[in-house]
């Protein structure tokens, strides 16, 4: 019943998953944030929750093997946006550039990209150098740094909170009941419920997953921070960046990589800042691919849409050929 069990966890995650974001971007709203600060912080933390809750429950289980699930959980995440969301993201761009007014250019603030790029890329360049599994003398000030790090950036964007408005419109508050839901403002203490159930229902999932990949794991004979590589951030973070692609065809890409940037800035600082803290941080070579392709995306992104402002061919294909290089790594 291994198989049904994980599908299980997955629909459980991302269920959790969906109330838990537009339960934080209602509450955002409410309390006045600009849609920058929504969109880059509230929504992208709140998206890329799930993956964290999967590598939080792996870190507290004392099952053998669950400190790989959760190394695999943390750097998968942060590898896939690189490559695969980005690379999505731009072939919607190239799929539609007839639709978008501005074709294959790029239509959003170059500033506030530049900086969550560089945050991923010293970030996540700083986790991989530290793979050797360094002691804790070492990995607890680092670790601390990176928490740190994250919350620098939020207080920058809050700063700055209000250059994306009125691109984004709220749907319904699902646990609003009431019979006409597009008017007025859901109360506070139901977007709050609606948070706390989200939460919950991630985090159940998120058990549940990690008892069963490892059962899956030890039955097919594979490591069980290859299948976390690979199967958590598939199966939690890019449902979650579905909004991502939309927006770019409908030609907001403030919106789109605002959501892929700053969840890539978020995955890179207080996951690992988590694994530093609380695992030996000794990478295998896996792990290491997965970190040295998403930089190489990464760099490729920083080139592509900061420097040349637009969605090129080459890039929306390196970014595919790097994801699916290490598919092809882990898999020989």
């Amino acid at each position: 019943m291994e198989y049904p069990l994980l599908l299980v966890s997955f629909a459980v995650v991302l269920s959790g998953a969906l109330l838990f974001t537009n339960a934080v971007e209602w509450l955002g709203h409410v309390l006045g944030l600009g849609e920058g600060a929504v969109g880059s912080v509230l929504a992208a933390v709140g998206t890329a929750t799930p993956e964290t809750l999967i590598a939080v429950i792996a870190l507290l289980s004392a099952e053998a093997g669950s400190e790989d699930v959760a190394i695999g959980a943390i750097v998968g995440a942060p590898f896939l946006l690189a490559t695969l969301a980005m690379g999505l993201i731009g072939l919607f761009a190239y799929l539609y550039r007839e639709r978008r007014a501005q074709g294959v250019g790029l239509a959003a603030h170059g500033p506030t990209l530049e900086r969550d790029l560089i945050f991923f890329l010293a970030f996540f360049a700083l986790a991989g150098a530290l793979a050797w599994g360094p002691p804790l003398a070492v990995r607890l000030p680092v670790g601390i740094l990176f928490v740190l790090a994250y919350l620098l950036y939020v207080r920058r964007t809050l700063a700055s909170s209000g250059e994306m408005q009125g691109e984004e419109t709220l749907d319904p508050l699902y646990f609003d009941r009431r019979a006409d839901r597009t008017e007025g403002e859901p109360p506070p203490i139901l977007c709050l419920l609606q948070l706390l159930v989200g939460l919950g229902a991630m985090a159940g999932g998120a058990h549940l997953f990690v008892e069963e990949l490892l059962k899956i794991a030890d039955s097919l004979g594979v490591s069980a921070l290859v299948l976390a590589l690979v199967l958590a951030p598939l199966a939690t973070e890019l449902p979650e960046k579905v909004n991502s692609f939309f927006w770019v065809r409908d030609g907001k890409d403030a919106l789109a990589l605002g959501n892929v940037s700053g969840a890539m800035v978020f995955q890179s600082t207080i996951p690992i800042g988590l694994g530093l803290l609380f695992t030996s941080w000794n990478l295998d070579a896996n792990a290491v691919v997965s970190i040295c392709l998403g930089l190489a995306g990464g760099l490729i992104a920083y080139e592509s849409l900061h420097r040349s402002r637009r969605f090129s061919l080459p890039a929306v294909v390196s970014w595919f050929c790097l994801y699916a290089a290490f598919i092809v790594i882990v898999a020989a």
